[in-house]
């Protein structure tokens, strides 16, 4: 009942949005994203810039971003609350890991208790951007879905919140035999809702935060499900309700309860991670040990549970109450190690030569990443190759004015790193405002600075993609920066006087900088 009320809420609220009013012809700040991220940075702009006008749009019908999107069983967090939830509204419910409908109901909260509906303009997708250094403004080019039109708007700053995969598809690989099977073939991101998989054969090909997820979701309601895996994955089990947590509930007023239990989730994860990359062999064993503890005896843990990489190498999977291991000890669920060698009518071919029977495939086989919600850049109509840019504080861009956007960790919870990208665009804008500025601009102009990849991540998904992204450099403000500490430092406390950000007012002395800039 709670997951229809959420649903009937957006609705309503797109209806109003197509019905009621336009878009604003020009506001300070654009929000492109209504999901986690963007209804974030607009609570923030709310109580820490209260006379900036901003709007927020989104090319979909609902507000939610991943977490309305997705809809296939069992979605759910794989960071816990405490951190994936904003700095400041407490996360108040009892579990640490959250399902989806927990955590858009917690967006819907945000967005009502800061009065962020009026700003909201949902069907509304961002095509082009272009930015005038005479005017210091940005063109922004929509389209509405609805019907598509083609809407423009002007704003001062440009904020991305669209997450970093590509809404229309995610990544499926070319199965030989595809056409030949004979049952039903879906991928998680465009899960049906009509799907009925009671008492079916299921394989479900992945060894991600997905597939771990969708195993124990469905096992029960299977004939059996068995995770089709090409190589293991690091499986870690943490309880679905952190006990220092609800300790510190109990002990504490709720503002401070949160910030507590906030605290030491956020270090706890900087300890792992920290000794993941010193201590990987010590890491290993200890997952190990712990793997081995949560399944029956006997169970092949290396074949199935040993990956080559090093512990963070690749995003750790994690499961509430070890829900996966109980779903493979009960005999519901297995696992296969093994290489696909075709889809057959029957199921799925094995090089090992064994052929897995399936009524259903899941293809659970990662996303498609793209920058930025696949916007074109330009300025003075010159179009921006952000693979080409580097990352300024792992918030801006190099030879883009006036752009700021949330990428979040990859090693610990997303949300952590959006606070801090918010607040930070809060203390430059206050900032720009004291010294009478209108632009900023990060150049790079450090001949020093080694470029490398936007994320050192060795996941498939940042490989097929980094070609679209921008680059980070080896030192000071152009490193995509993994450690919140250091970023709490340079974001939230640093100072914003950076002689690689270039703050101009009236925009005209800045145009031979931005024209040097585009040229490199």
């Amino acid at each position: 009942m709670q997951e229809e009320n959420i649903v009937a809420k957006s609705a309503t609220r797109t209806q109003s949005v197509d019905d009621r009013r336009g878009v604003p012809s020009h506001v300070d700040v654009l929000i492109v994203g209504a999901g986690l991220s963007g209804v974030g940075v607009a609570s923030h702009l709310t109580t820490k810039q209260p006379g900036r006008t901003f709007a927020i749009v989104d090319a979909r019908d609902a507000i939610g971003g991943t977490w309305d999107l997705f809809r296939y069983p069992g979605i759910r967090s794989d960071s816990d609350l405490h951190t994936f939830g904003y700095a400041f509204k407490p996360w108040t419910g009892k579990n640490s890991i959250a399902d989806g409908r927990e955590i858009l109901e917690y967006i819907q909260e945000t967005l009502d208790d800061y009065g962020l509906e009026p700003h909201i303009h949902l069907g509304h997708k961002v095509i082009s951007a272009n930015f005038s250094t005479q005017a210091g403004l940005w063109t922004v080019t929509l389209e509405r879905t609805l019907d598509g039109a083609l809407v423009e708007l002007t704003c001062s700053w440009l904020f991305s919140a669209a997450g970093y995969f590509d809404y229309d598809g995610g990544y499926t690989p070319d199965f030989k035999g595809r056409n030949d099977f004979e049952g039903q073939v879906v991928h998680p991101q465009a899960w049906p809702d009509d799907l009925d998989y009671t008492g079916k054969n299921v394989v479900v090909i992945g060894s991600g935060a997905t597939a771990v997820t969708l195993i124990p979701a469905m096992a029960d309601c299977v004939g059996h499900i068995t995770m089709l895996q090409r190589s293991p994955t690091y499986v870690v089990k943490i309880p679905k309700q952190d006990p220092i947590a609800q300790v510190v509930k109990k002990l504490l007023p709720p503002k401070l309860a949160y910030q507590v239990a906030r605290t030491i989730s956020a270090n706890r994860i900087r300890l792992i991670y920290g000794a993941s990359q010193r201590y990987p062999d010590a890491v290993r064993g200890l997952i190990r040990k712990a793997t081995i503890k949560a399944l029956p005896d006997g169970f092949d843990v290396d074949t199935h549970f040993k990956p080559e990489y090093g512990p963070w190498d690749q995003r750790m999977c994690t499961v509430p109450d070890g829900d996966l291991f109980e779903s493979l000890s009960s005999g519901k669920a297995s696992i296969v190690t093994d290489s696909i060698v075709r889809m057959t009518p029957r199921g799925i071919l094995l090089k090992s030569g064994q052929e897995l029977e399936a009524d259903l495939v899941v293809t659970a086989t990662g996303l498609n990443m793209v920058p930025y919600g696949k916007i074109e850049f330009s300025v003075d109509g010159e179009n921006v190759d952000l693979h080409r840019t580097l990352v300024y504080k792992a918030a801006m861009l190099s030879g883009v004015p006036n752009f700021a956007f949330a990428f979040g960790y990859t090693n610990s919870s997303w949300t952590l790193k959006v606070d801090l990208v918010a607040e930070y665009l809060c203390r430059l804008l206050a900032h720009m405002d004291r010294g009478g500025y209108s632009v900023a601009l990060p150049v790079d102009d450090d001949p020093t600075v080694i470029r490398s990849t936007f994320s050192n991540m060795d996941s498939g998904y940042f490989r097929r993609s980094a070609h679209l992204y921008p680059q980070q450099g080896s030192h000071g403000s152009w490193t995509m920066s993994q450690s919140y500490a250091a970023d709490r430092a340079r974001l939230r406390d640093g100072d914003l006087d950076d002689p690689s950000l270039h703050l101009s007012s009236p925009v005209g002395e800045i145009a031979p900088s931005l024209k040097q800039v585009a040229s490199v």
